[in-house]
This record gives C-alpha cells, structure tokens and sequence, in this order.
C-alpha cells in the first residue's frame, strides 16, 4: 500500500513537500513515482526513482523546482515541490512498480507501467 500526504492551499511561489509512506514491498527493487492530475486532464507522470540505485527522473515541465529523494528507513519518498505555479494545482498520486526490467532513469514515469496506486492528495495553488 502507498500512502500520499502534504498537500495544501499555497501561493504561487511557495514550497511543499509530499510524501509518499510505502508498505513492504516484496520485491528488493522497485521504483516509485509521482504523478499528477489536473482537472479536465489525463494523468501524468512527474517524477520516479529507483530503489536498487537511487536513480531518478524529473519531467522537463518542473525540472528544476521540483526534486525526489528517498528514506530507505521510514520507507518514504519525497517530492519537494518549490516555486509552485498555478498550473501545478492538481491531485498528486504516488505509485509504485516492481517489473523487473524497468528502470526510472531509462523509461521515466510512465503511467501505464505502474501497478499499485496511492490516494491522492490535493495541491493548490492560488494566484
């Protein structure tokens, strides 16, 4: 199970840091993302990284302002969201894959390569 925390209301220009607790996972290696969905809009990959190597992967849309990063011992990922914009407001899922030939730096949060799914958690921002 994966569970998403920290969104919020915030103004453009703010910092949030979401998280994302993850339940044992069976397999050594896995990867988790973050995605993202607007309304009116399909779902999107933001972010991934990988157990085995830490490897990660950020979109161009928010490269630079956003970072991922893992806690191995709380079993946590973070998406550190800085200088937010209005076209950040969405819903935030985190998700997780174990397929074993998958890799976050080479394939990058794609959607349909994620199996196990988190609620969501609401970010806005306001003008």
């Amino acid at each position: 199970q994966l569970q998403a925390s920290g969104g919020g209301l915030v103004q453009t220009g703010s910092s949030l840091r979401l998280s994302c607790t993850v339940s044992v996972l069976t397999p050594k290696n896995y990867a988790i993302g973050w995605f993202r969905q607007a309304p009116g809009k399909e779902r999107e990959g933001v972010s991934c990284i990988s157990s085995s190597d830490d490897s990660t992967y950020i979109v161009d849309a928010v490269k630079g302002r956003f970072t991922i990063s893992r806690d191995s011992a709380k079993n946590t990922v973070y998406l550190r969201m800085n200088s937010l914009k209005p076209e950040d407001t969405a819903v935030y899922y985190c998700a997780a894959t174990v397929r074993t030939y998958y890799y976050c730096s080479g394939y990058g949060p794609q959607r349909v390569l994620y199996d196990y799914w988190g609620q969501g958690t609401q970010v806005t921002v306001s003008s």
